[in-house]
């Protein structure tokens, strides 16, 4: 066609449709619009395996990615959890103490799983305990005589035998000794941000590089706890035992957890409040220094020093869990503040010490543990710890004044609690003259005010101001939310 014919053509369209009434010309435009409406709604209906591309991309959304939970069931509480607790006849005279220090009959759901059936000497048996479960009998499995260690694979085996008791209702399954401790409260709390629907396996690592080098640093140690979502616990109870029957010459009932997990894809997710406490000695300087998580377990308390002076393991423990009962969120805390004055800086592990420092140290210092412990194995070299340490140094201006936690009380017309730390014995040690000579020796007990009705944020920070009486021997410190921005230095 050419130039000026197609020129024509146009011309001849345009004049007919200005010719046309506007009333019929946007009925015309409606109906069009309408019939390509159609078009499309039949498009976007069609079934996805009949779609006209040749692939279709779906980007995974955050519920579907991510392990916080985004599910609008009601929150996770106490209820929810099932407890494994591993003993054996042989240790559970011994170390029924720990897990009464923290069990609540009728309240907290749970076994403890024990080797044999208990003789009576055992019965009747405690109401103040866990109700127990006899293991199965695992000389069944095929795989037995190969199995290199039967405790460890009976220990792991306990996961099944759980689930195969089949307690209704629960979303977690958390593994522990019969030695460790477990701050509750906090556990539910923690717990409960993960999405339960999810297959999830959370526990800690070791304290020692060493021990997670040995074993896996990828691993969840089971004397500090380790928790499975109840799905992955399902998933397991087809496939635990296939999976013992790879791995029979594992040694450590762990290592099999986490190989079989690892199997099925599942990756450990690290809780910093999980210790297995794979220390030596005196741990008084790795508990004034927590991290700022919640604390969630403790393990080994019968090989490590009685964590208070002047006490024995069992009235030790009993003596932390005073202040347990009353707060939680804030056992172990650790808050600094500053009295300018005197120069002196306070670090409080709320629940069990306080410190002294008669210099102004940073926060970015004074949150590194003392190293008043030892490695858990002793031919080892250095770096021996999972964390950076402060050696103990004597040197009156980094050597603290220590004080221990000895009572705690809730004044209700307020709503504060208060915690009073004594000093464990004079320091021995000249005023640190390079911040002018403010010797502190002359405290003898620090008094610590927090709000007994807000439980402390998981992971933020607190700060604290300092009323220092002079003429009482006595220091006042209060608990507060940092102001935006507050410096710790």
């Amino acid at each position: 066609m050419t130039t000026s014919n197609a020129t024509n053509l146009r011309s001849s369209v345009l004049q007919e449709f200005r010719v046309l009434p506007l009333g019929i010309l946007c009925k015309s435009i409606a109906i069009s619009g309408l019939l390509l409406l159609l078009f499309y709604a039949f498009l976007s209906n069609k079934p996805e395996n009949q779609s006209s591309l040749p692939f279709q991309l779906k980007w995974p959304t955050a519920s579907s990615s991510s392990n916080v939970n985004n599910t609008m069931d009601s929150p996770t509480n106490i209820s929810h959890i099932g407890f494994i607790v591993i003993g054996s006849l042989n240790s559970w005279k011994n170390r029924k103490s720990y897990i009464e220090s923290w069990w609540r009959p009728n309240v907290t759901r749970g076994y403890v799983f024990l080797d044999k059936e208990p003789t009576e000497e055992f019965l009747p048996w405690p109401s103040t305990s866990p109700p127990f479960q006899v293991n199965e009998d695992i000389t069944k499995l095929r795989v037995y005589p190969k199995i290199a260690s039967p405790l460890q694979v009976r220990m792991f085996h306990s996961l099944l035998d759980m689930y195969r008791v089949g307690d209704k209702d629960l979303r977690w399954l958390v593994m522990c000794d019969d030695d460790s401790i477990i701050f509750v409260d906090n556990l539910v709390e923690v717990l409960g941000k993960y999405d339960h629907n999810k297959y999830q396996y959370i526990g800690g690592n070791s304290e020692c590089i060493k021990s997670n080098a040995d074993f896996s640093f990828d691993m969840g140690f089971g004397g500090a706890g380790y928790a499975v979502s109840y799905p992955f616990a399902q998933a397991l109870s087809t496939k635990l035992e296939d999976c013992i029957e790879r791995y029979p010459y594992l040694w450590v009932s762990d290592q099999m957890a986490q190989s079989c997990f690892a199997d099925l894809g599942i990756a450990l997710t690290i809780e910093k409040g999980i210790h297995q406490i794979d220390l030596r000695g005196d741990i008084s300087g790795f508990l004034s220094y927590h991290p700022q998580s919640p604390l969630l377990t403790l393990h080994h308390l019968d090989v490590v020093d009685p964590i208070f002076p002047s006490m024995d393991k069992y009235e030790a423990l009993r003596h932390l869990m005073k202040a347990a009962k009353v707060d939680q969120s804030r056992v172990a805390q650790q808050t600094i503040c500053y009295q300018r004055e005197s120069n002196w800086s306070f670090s409080v592990s709320w629940g069990y010490s306080t410190h002294i420092y008669e210099n102004i140290i940073p926060r970015s210092i004074l949150r590194k543990p003392l190293e008043t412990f030892r490695p858990w194995s002793k031919n080892t070299r250095p770096p021996f710890f999972m964390f950076n340490t402060r050696w103990l140094i004597n040197n009156p201006c980094e050597a603290p004044h220590v004080f221990f936690f000895e009572s705690i009380e809730h004044n209700p017309e307020n709503d504060q609690v208060l915690t009073t730390y004594v000093r464990a014995a004079q320091r021995n040690m000249p005023p640190c003259s390079a911040s002018g000579n403010h010797s502190a020796d002359s405290v003898s007990k620090i008094r610590v005010l927090s709000q007994a009705t807000t439980r402390k944020t998981a992971g933020v920070i607190e700060c604290c101001d300092v009323d220092y009486k002079a003429e009482k021997n006595v220091t006042d410190i209060k608990i507060r939310s940092c102001l935006k921005d507050e410096v710790i230095a």
